[in-house]
């Protein structure tokens, strides 16, 4: 069982940055991909990033291309969302997810095998 905490969220006015932190239980970087999902009250979870910690395979929605990135410390098992130039439309809750598929293209909520319990990003115009 591979479990997943994020942390990092907050408040941050439009044009600002914060970074996510997703710290993962030891050995998960071996089997699994990491990714970010984010979603607003009301509508579907959307995947947004990926990363396999130790292929070095990424994915970037083209929604967030540009202004957000991804990395990992293998070292200390946490993937790390760097997100810069944040809108309000940013603002939702952020889950990372861990999954046995690599990152090649789009993410889904049905490829992912553990969640974490989400952070909140709240981005003020």
């Amino acid at each position: 069982e591979v479990h997943l905490v994020e942390s990092g969220g907050g408040q941050v006015q439009a044009g600002g940055s914060l970074r996510l932190s997703c710290a993962a239980s030891r050995g998960a970087f071996d089997d699994y991909t990491i990714n970010w999902f984010r979603q607003v009250p009301g509508k579907e979870r959307e995947g947004v990033l990926c990363t396999g910690p130790t292929d070095g395979s990424t994915w970037v929605a083209d929604s967030v291309k540009g202004r957000f990135t991804i990395s990992s410390d293998n070292t200390k098992n946490t993937v790390y969302l760097q997100m810069n130039s944040l809108k309000p439309e940013d603002t939702a809750v952020y889950y990372c997810a861990a999954s046995l598929y690599h990152c090649s293209g789009y993410i889904y909520d049905s490829m992912m095998s553990y969640w974490g319990k989400g952070t909140l990003v709240t981005v003020s115009s």
